[in-house]
């Protein structure tokens, strides 16, 4: 199966101008390259087949039969083969020329696009020799290289949701490039075939307008341009090759080459459908866009050309992340600091365990009060011993409490937990989850009466991976007046902490670096024999890692239980087998169908990313819907 993937390629050519039969020689030998690799949708550059520099000779018949010639010659080289091939040449229509794109697939020329708008500026001349694609108010049928076809506006559908639109170079540049139409009439794949010339900074605002467009419309975008072996008269081409996806670069070509360029990248054509369907101001645009089925088998993908990121929440790259925490915690705080002073409070509650998510909702409290202009001595933090509190954990949060300068208070659970086990005739010798939740409740309890009695909002701890697995007590830390990390999953919390760490003073940074280093744990059930933490979260549930992963694919995107397979074995290659991979995605499914209950109920909290699980907002699912199907 392709999962809804696609492999493309975008390339550069060795090419001599105006010599047809080399430059065919060069898309051939691309072709065998690219079908050795599996590619299914190969795109070269702008005129390909003549150069993109020929000037007036493509006034001349010679070059416009040899042109026709090829094409039938390359539409013959891939018959019966697996491949959908875009090549540009010169065509003649009655009496004008136009610079075309020619879409051939096993089967033949399917379909021929004129490029719209033409460069006729500084370097450029294109008036001279082309007429505009604007000629054609609808397809009109031609017959070019020995196939009856058409030319004009055209959409190309490659099977099994891939959907190929086509724009040529300067058509991308314009205020309302023809992609945008495309896209809204269902192409989720941009072919741009390019002549683009180099010159200082130049580069980097193409790459700019591919990744905006792309972005913008909500597809994936091929660029292919012109090789450094066009004429050098006045211009020097680099060859700038691109497969992006929605915004996101997946492979990029070096400019500049002296030979054949294959840029190689599988695009998830499935993932592009899904953004598309969940969000309604994207619709059609109602223009009447020819659509040509193309014969495409696309059976299977081994994602060899497509990097699969196992940390999809937390950019791998230092400064990009810092600038992400930055952000996140700016809109937790701001957040936070609002509903404060909304209500009046005199500040907030923080139930603190010298774990993660309680140091990051305290972090989020000092910043929200410096917002208000408030001391941090109206942060009421408490710490509440019980039966699985480790001195670490303990002394963490006290340590932390007097480093930030918050109001502490220390109330241990012990006797109330034993009295209340004892009034509901629960033996507390049974360490289960009536034990467990029991404190729990406690805590919860204690941090909403000091709330009212002291006039504060009580912020709640827990995060985003916790209410996907339903990892939290009903009632019990699942509830808060505010609940600051409600949309920051766990891979990330930590991340939050250590930027936070990485701009604290010495004595702050030493106890929030020694937060990090402590195994994730609610310290529900007693210490073992050293005194250390014996309950650790991971070993019940799994790997936070692979539930964020689970999590990021099975809401952003809507993919199935085999395809969140492939994506994770991808993705955590080495690290994780097969049988582990599909042990914990099964838990996952199965927490998270279950645990909706407690998410149909959660708190207000402020969105900072992509996945949220509000279900005012983002996410609304009936709390007894069948998991089943999706297992």
């Amino acid at each position: 199966m392709n999962y809804g993937f696609i492999k493309t390629a975008a390339s550069s050519l060795k090419l001599k101008v105006a010599d047809v039969s080399f430059n065919v020689s060069m898309i051939k030998e691309t072709i065998d390259n690219a079908l050795e690799r599996g590619v299914r949708l190969l795109v070269t550059p702008e005129l390909s087949i003549t150069g993109y520099t020929c000037a007036d000779l493509f006034f001349s018949r010679t070059l416009l039969v040899e042109s026709e010639r090829a094409v039938g010659e390359l539409a013959d080289y891939i018959k019966g083969k697996d491949i959908v091939l875009l090549v540009g040449a010169p065509v003649a229509f009655f009496n004008k020329l136009y610079n075309c794109a020619i879409v051939i697939d096993k089967d033949g020329v399917k379909g021929i696009v004129p490029k719209k708008y033409l460069a006729n500026y500084n370097e450029f001349y294109e008036k001279r020799w082309f007429a505009s694609g604007f000629d054609f108010k609808e397809a009109q049928d031609i017959s070019f290289a020995g196939f009856d076809t058409q030319i004009g506006d055209i959409i190309f559908d490659l099977g099994d949701g891939a959907v190929l639109g086509v724009e040529l170079c300067e058509d991308l540049w314009v205020p309302n490039p023809p992609s945008s139409s495309l896209a809204l009439n269902g192409a989720n794949i941009i072919a741009n075939l390019s002549a683009s010339d180099e010159y200082v900074s130049k580069a980097e605002y193409r790459r700019d307008l591919v990744l905006n467009q792309c972005a913008r419309c909500v597809c994936a975008y091929v660029y292919s341009g012109a090789s450094v072996f066009e004429s050098t008269t006045d211009l020097v081409f680099s060859g700038a090759t691109l497969v992006c996806e929605n915004g996101a670069i997946l492979n990029e070509g070096e400019r500049f080459k002296r030979e054949n360029v294959l840029t190689v990248a599988d695009i998830d054509v499935e993932k592009l459908s899904s953004q598309r369907r969940s969000n309604m101001s994207f619709e059609n645009s109602g223009d009447e866009i020819k659509i040509v089925k193309l014969n495409l088998e696309n059976k299977n993908n081994d994602l060899e050309d497509r990097f699969v990121d196992s940390m999809p929440f937390v950019p791998s790259d230092n400064e990009k992340r810092a600038q992400r925490c930055k952000e996140i915690f700016s809109i937790q705080a701001s957040g936070l600091a609002k509903r404060i002073e909304h209500v009046g409070s005199s500040g907030v509650v923080v139930g603190i365990s010298g774990g993660l998510d309680s140091t990051l909702a305290l972090l989020v409290s000092v910043s929200a009060m410096k917002l208000l202009g408030k001391d941090n001595s109206d942060i009421l933090g408490v710490t509440m011993p019980g039966f699985g509190t480790t001195d670490r954990t303990y002394q963490n949060a006290i340590d932390l409490m007097k480093s930030l300068g918050v109001t502490i208070k220390e109330i241990s659970i012990k006797d109330a937990c034993i009295l209340h086990m004892k009034d509901i005739e629960h033996d507390s010798a049974v360490k289960d989850i009536t034990y467990e939740n029991t404190q729990a409740r406690e805590r919860t309890q204690i941090l909403f009466d000091l709330a009212n009695k002291h006039g504060k909002l009580l912020v709640g701890t827990g995060d985003l991976s916790e209410l996907a697995m339903g990892w939290c007590t009903y009632n019990g830390d699942h509830m808060s007046m505010y609940g600051v990390n409600a949309s920051v999953p766990k891979t990330l919390v930590k991340y939050l902490v250590e930027y936070v760490a990485n701009i604290s003073d010495k004595k702050t940074a030493d106890i929030l670096f020694d937060v990090l280093d402590t195994p994730v744990s609610p310290e529900l059930l007693p210490p073992d024999e050293n005194g250390n933490i014996a309950q650790k979260t991971e070993d019940n549930i799994g790997p936070y890692e692979l539930h964020d992963f689970f999590l990021y694919n099975f809401v952003r995107f809507g993919f199935e239980k085999n395809k969140i397979k492939i994506l994770a074995l991808k993705a955590f290659d080495g690290k994780y087998d097969e049988n582990t991979i599909s042990k914990w995605l099964s838990v996952f499914i199965k927490r998270f169908f279950i645990s909706q209950f407690k998410r149909s109920c959660i708190p207000d909290s402020p969105k900072v990313g992509s996945v949220s699980l509000s279900p005012r907002g983002d996410w609304r699912m009936p709390s007894d819907a069948s998991f089943n199907a999706f297992i």
